[in-house]
């Protein structure tokens, strides 16, 4: 069953949530980033359901609305992957 939009955006702000204010900075700084260095971890928040992604060779994703692993703490990231896996 597909989730309705207001779901999907109550499941964002959950993610978002689970952020410190310096991390939401370091999220939001890494959005200017024109891509991602392949290899790097990320969560996709228009696309939680994909869960942890990775990039793959140039394939880079667009950096608008995702949190990069490398901008937030371990414990942040761990609670992150977790909630995704609750979902």
């Amino acid at each position: 069953m597909a989730r309705s939009a207001s779901s999907a955006q109550l499941e964002k702000e959950d993610i978002l949530a689970l952020l410190s204010d310096a991390e939401i900075g370091k999220v939001s700084m890494a959005e200017t980033k024109t891509s991602l260095a392949a290899g790097e971890q990320f969560v996709d928040l228009d696309n939680l359901a994909a869960g942890v992604q990775m990039v793959e060779g140039s394939g880079a994703p667009n950096t608008h609305d995702l949190i990069v692993r490398s901008a937030v703490g371990a414990k942040t990231w761990s609670n992150i992957v977790e909630r995704l896996r609750a979902s």
